[in-house]
């Protein structure tokens, strides 16, 4: 299992300035670029670029970028953190075309497309991961460093140094609920236990494999006595939750929703939000809350594939998305962007989307260590099936 990548220092400032919500990914597929080994007026291949300067500056980077024309990404829904209008944006911007493959996949799945397709046209250019499979991915040697021009804007601890992955966005773990179709919502995962929610509460993926759900675990543990060095009370508190018949073992998407296949679901913030004026106009009145009990927020990380078939192109990808407009982009989807702090100095920042996002009760802002959150995901991987089995 692999996830989120962990931080030791905390983000106080942008998760309560933002009021902050948290965010998922995708592969790719086609012809190898010439860029990848050409030189560049920098003098470096695209391949080996650690920042803009080596293309000879951003024009220069745009220029081969364009000269690649395509762009491939993997696991990005386009409703998750407004992907679909960034993408849209870069297009429009760039007119370089986008291949986005498997857009309802996992963090585990680009690291496989990674690997499985190591040096082949159809690999992933770039990857959106949690921060424990940015951490492995890292650790394996399958990312390219780069540094963005922005680069030293984003906190310390919200980044790798040496421009390997850094965050991009983030929300808080969060309860949805179609009114329409539960009494009273749910506020807290204490709430989720009774028995009004027989069969409804779900979850984004399975906790093995997919950030989001690996963070409700970890967010119920929270809730339930546990610790970021103890995750086993929130496996238990999910065991208790099927034994009550209130586990819905369907993997939440918008359609699930829509269907009434997912009334409860427990998921990131700017996801759960976005369903709000997604559905608005198919008649369902979904409420969010973030939990008192269990308040937890996480990033997603940006990293480049190291034998990117598109070089260019997959760093010209990073600097849109840590623009200000790649970060406003965030913002209008209902997660927090990392420069969150810095549009706001510069006079940037989207104000009225800002004020979107969700009220937080309880701020979260002590990260998981990497060794915290390698220890969980052992206990998951060892625990998660015995608890919802049955």
């Amino acid at each position: 299992m692999t996830l989120h990548r962990a931080r030791a220092a905390a983000f106080a400032a942008v998760l309560t300035a933002a009021a902050l919500s948290l965010t998922a990914c995708g592969s790719a597929g086609s012809s190898s670029a010439k860029s990848d080994t050409a030189a560049q007026p920098g003098g470096k291949a695209a391949k080996d670029a650690a920042s803009a300067a080596d293309f000879g500056g951003m024009d220069g980077l745009v220029a081969a970028a364009k000269k690649e024309g395509k762009l491939h990404v993997i696991t990005l829904p386009k409703d998750w953190a407004n992907y679909g209008k960034l993408m849209d944006g870069f297009k429009a911007k760039y007119g370089i075309d986008i291949e986005d493959e498997n857009p309802d996949g996992t963090s585990q799945d680009e690291i496989n497309a990674i690997t499985s397709r190591k040096s082949q046209d159809r690999a992933p250019d770039v990857v959106d991961l949690g921060s424990a499979f940015a951490l492995s991915a890292g650790s394996q040697g399958l990312l390219a460093p780069y540094k963005v021009a922005d680069f030293d804007k984003i906190p310390a601890t919200m980044k790798d140094a040496t421009g390997l992955s850094y965050n991009d966005y983030g929300g808080y773990m969060s309860i949805g609920c179609d009114a329409k179709k539960v009494a009273a919502c749910p506020q807290t995962f204490a709430d989720l236990l009774k028995p009004d929610y027989k069969g409804m509460v779900a979850l984004n993926g399975n906790p093995t494999k997919a950030g989001a759900a690996f963070g409700a675990v970890y967010a119920a543990a929270l809730a339930n006595g546990g610790s970021l060095d103890n995750i086993q009370p929130g496996i238990d508190f999910f065991g208790k939750l099927k034994q009550a018949g209130n586990f819905n073992p369907v993997e939440v998407t918008p359609a699930t929703i829509e269907k009434g296949e997912t009334p409860i679901t427990v998921d990131w913030s700017y996801l759960n939000t976005g369903y709000t004026d997604k559905l608005k106009d198919k008649g369902i009145d979904w409420k969010v809350a973030i939990p008192s009990d269990g308040s937890y927020a996480q990033y997603y990380n940006q990293a480049i594939n190291k034998w990117a078939p598109h070089p260019a192109a997959a760093r010209l990808w990073e600097e849109y998305l840590y623009s200000a407009e790649g970060q406003n982009g965030f913002l209008g989807g209902y997660a927090s962007p990392v420069l969150f702090d810095a549009l706001k100095t510069a006079g940037t920042l989207d104000a009225a989307a800002a004020a979107k996002l969700p009220p937080v009760a309880k701020p979260f802002t002590t990260f998981p260590t990497q060794a915290q959150t390698d220890a969980a995901k052992k206990t998951v991987t060892e625990n998660w099936a015995k608890a919802i089995a049955g």
